[in-house]
């Protein structure tokens, strides 16, 4: 354990059912394992750290994420790879689930940084960058 670290991150999520399918694929791509499980969510641990998605209570469903709006904008990932960077793409693709900024893609953050950005369901933003 580092002093500062991060330990985790906790998100409310609208569905945590159609969250918890999103996360935990991607999430066990990057090496997480399933860590807690109960009714209103799941968390996905790699190392000390841990990423946690609760159900949110009815009565804030609204008004919905936005990462434009004071809060979370994305979470971001190490990928090993530029490979791993596009093969975690392909199968987003495989999946349905959009690229964003298709037409910069994989060079959006930049001409030195190869990168996926992508949505979760309640729309917030995953990024997935190859070491530089």
């Amino acid at each position: 354990m580092s002093t500062g670290a991060v330990h985790h991150i906790e998100c409310y999520v609208s569905h945590l059912e159609r969250s918890a399918a999103f996360w935990g694929w991607f999430l066990e791509e990057m090496g997480y394992t399933l860590f807690q499980q109960w009714e209103h969510g799941r968390s996905w641990k790699l190392g000390n750290m841990y990423l946690v998605f609760v159900q949110v209570e009815d009565r804030f469903q609204e008004p919905p994420y936005h990462r434009c709006r004071v809060g979370l904008n994305h979470l971001a990932f190490h990928a090993s790879s530029r490979q791993q960077v596009d093969e975690v793409t392909a199968k987003l693709q495989k999946r349905g689930i959009p690229i964003l900024y298709e037409e910069q893609h994989p060079y959006a953050g930049g001409e030195d940084h190869y990168a996926v950005y992508f949505e979760d369901p309640d729309r917030m933003k995953v990024e997935l960058a190859a070491p530089e």
